[in-house]
């Protein structure tokens, strides 16, 4: 078994680098890797004899997979989760920490300087969502859309303003929208009116909002359709979708960006109004197709 090197620095090089490999792993190592995907919010607080138990594997075999990325054994791998949970519990004091890391990583840097680097990371991030968006991921989203009367938006916390913005720009469309914003917590009643057919687009990343997943899945038992957008394959919200865009945002300075995220809801926007106009008939009326 080969081993990966160097190690992930974070959660989301972890996470990509599970999606990159999974299909080589062997099958009790894909056990765990699915498990590490599916639960990783709290693999920071479950001990190695837990994790071993939820996979239906032995000890032995978390440590060769935390080797196989690179990792000393368990104990280093589980500190990446560690530090993930410590940025959701303390997240103003991890951005000064980050401030702070930078100040002390090289020569002081006037506001230009950080701005054209966080710029430039950003470009670098649309590049690559350039280089991997798959034409058929993006062509069923379009389908899926242009065929539901009803469309719902989900994004919590950071993928707040993603949904935000696809609220506004699809009410330039005849669908019926509605963000779920989970005002005063009420994301679940805000379903109420949800219907069989109708489509939940979610977006989220790691960690994956926990009360994103909550809504997907109650979503999914009233008979919606979902789209996601989300950051690989193996995120909990691919496995729930029946179509599924990614994205893998750039990181300056400690702080991922969102605009590839923003870009490609704004391509999705774009090619959904195409699609719509191209089903519309000479005298502006909708046709058949996608209604």
């Amino acid at each position: 078994m080969t081993t990966a090197a160097p190690s992930a620095t974070s959660v989301e090089q972890f996470l990509k680098a599970l999606e990159s490999e999974y299909k080589d792993l062997s099958k009790q190592l894909k056990l765990i890797g699915k498990y590490i995907e599916a639960h990783h919010g709290r693999l920071g607080l479950e001990g190695i004899q837990d994790v071993a138990a939820a996979c239906g594997v032995q000890p032995s075999a978390v440590v060769r997979f935390a080797k196989h990325f690179g990792f000393s054994g368990f104990t280093e791998m589980q500190k990446l989760f560690r530090e993930a949970i410590a940025q959701q519990l303390a997240p103003d004091r991890n951005y000064q920490a980050r401030i702070r890391d930078v100040i002390q990583t090289g020569a002081p840097l006037i506001s230009v300087d950080i701005a054209q680097e966080f710029l430039k990371g950003s470009i670098g991030g649309i590049q690559e969502l350039i280089d991997t968006l798959a034409q058929s991921d993006l062509d069923k989203a379009v389908e899926l859309l242009a065929e539901a009367e009803s469309i719902w938006l989900l994004g919590m916390r950071r993928s707040f303003p993603v949904a935000a913005y696809l609220d506004y720009a699809l009410q330039h469309t005849d669908k019926r929208i509605q963000l779920v914003d989970g005002l005063g917590g009420m994301q679940e009643g805000q379903l109420r009116s949800l219907r069989q057919g109708d489509v939940l687009l979610a977006v989220s990343f790691p960690p994956y909002a926990p009360e994103t997943l909550d809504v997907l899945r109650s979503a999914q038992v009233r008979g919606a359709r979902i789209i996601a957008i989300t950051d690989s394959r193996l995120s909990p919200l691919s496995e729930l979708a029946q179509a599924a865009l990614f994205v893998q945002e750039s990181t300056t300075f400690g702080f991922r960006s969102l605009t590839s995220t923003i870009g490609l809801a704004q391509s999705l926007f774009i090619a959904l109004a195409y699609r719509l106009e191209l089903n519309r008939g000479p005298d502006g009326e909708r046709t058949g197709e996608g209604h």
